[in-house]
């Protein structure tokens, strides 16, 4: 077949490789930067199938050629090589990654957990490799999965799911615009979602067959209680954030019929309100490319809690900033209402210096850390 894929950055070029293996003639076109094949010479030529992003101008030029429309998830999901494992799909405007780490520590037997920190192999937590979230590195898990002989993939996928999986996660009703401002990044994601053959949502959305947690899990404080898989406590509960998560994860297990109790060891995630204590510094960590004004806020009222310290506040973008930076606004309000004794900005600079210097700071001032940097991890 003849194939044109649109946004190469995005994951088009690992789509438009596997295409070639497969035997597809294939054009590609970076519609952002006008790189390999320019779009008036694709105007010109035919095309059985175009696959291009959700999050495509549907404006574009190129979206109105002739032929059938496949988004990235669609094509990707056709690509995917032949799995055993059990597939777990998760989505959503926040909270997806900390979702998929507890997911993933939930599970019995040899997991591939695919996030936006990394891919790795659970239980021992051994990186693989580090790749985008978007649905094209999808194909790199699903081989991760092989190669391991893995018994579950759990995968965090940006603006939807392949829906290759017995379930789907969506993690959040937050919504946004995208494509030029013309789609809703949230109907995006539920679009997508509708073909998972179990479908687990935000208590806050009334979706026909689909689950939500509350429905499955009843939570007093720490304390996660369900009717059929067994109960846990886990103080991170007290964390918003990891509140959600939990829930999320003892709901997938509940639907999974599997034990919930393995959700009591949960330790979260590197950069999501992680708390540990560095050279006699208690420090939370909330470096993460989801850092924001909210749950900064979150996280100084639960670092107060627990360590009862003034804390040094490490906020901005770092070297590695994402795409969504770090407003002088939202920081300037962020420090007004969390008042810490002191302020380091992290003003494009790298983390672990950042972090160094953080500790160093503490220690002199008798305080804790409070890192807030948004970043890659």
């Amino acid at each position: 077949m003849r194939v044109l894929v649109l946004d190469t950055i995005h994951g088009g070029a690992v789509l438009a490789e596997a295409l070639v293996r497969k035997g597809d003639d294939v054009d590609a076109v970076d519609v952002y930067r006008g790189k390999m094949m320019s779009a008036d010479d694709a105007e010109k030529r035919q095309y059985d199938i175009i696959t291009s992003p959700v999050h495509l101008d549907p404006g574009h030029p190129l979206v109105s050629v002739p032929g059938t429309h496949l988004t990235h998830h669609q094509m990707t999901a056709r690509l995917l090589p032949p799995c055993s494992a059990r597939i777990i799909e998760i989505t959503g405007a926040r909270g997806k990654t900390t979702t998929a780490f507890a997911v993933a520590s939930v599970l019995p037997g040899k997991t591939i957990l695919h996030t936006s920190a990394g891919t790795f192999v659970y239980p021992e937590k051994r990186l693989l490799f580090k790749k985008s979230i978007t649905p094209a590195s999808f194909l790199f898990a699903v081989s991760a999965a092989n190669a391991e002989g893995a018994d579950w993939i759990v995968a965090e996928e940006s603006l939807g799911v392949c829906g290759t999986g017995e379930l789907g996660i969506l993690t959040s009703d937050a919504d946004y615009r995208i494509a030029a401002g013309k789609k809703s990044a949230l109907s995006a994601k539920l679009d997508s979602l509708a073909v998972c053959k179990t479908l687990l949502v935000p208590d806050s959305l009334s979706i026909e067959g689909a689950h939500t947690p509350e429905k499955l899990v009843s939570r007093a404080g720490c304390r996660f209680l369900t009717k059929t898989c067994g109960s846990f406590e886990n103080c991170l509960a007290e964390v918003p954030g990891y509140a959600d998560a939990l829930s999320f994860a003892a709901a997938a297990a509940v639907l999974l019929h599997l034990d919930v109790t393995p959700l009591s060891r949960f330790t979260g995630c590197e950069g999501r309100m992680m708390f540990s204590v560095n050279d006699g510094v208690s420090v939370l960590d909330n470096a993460n490319s989801g850092t924001n004004r909210e749950n900064i806020l979150e996280a100084a009222a639960y670092l107060k809690t627990k360590t009862g310290k003034p804390f040094i506040l490490v906020i901005g973008s770092s070297a590695h900033a994402v795409c969504e930076g770090f407003s002088d606004a939202d920081i300037e309000e962020t420090v007004y209402r969390t008042s810490p004794a002191s302020v380091i900005r992290a003003d494009g600079r790298d983390v672990e210096e950042l972090m160094n210097e953080a500790v160093s700071a503490a220690k002199k001032q008798d305080c804790a850390v409070l890192f807030c940097v948004k970043t890659w991890r």
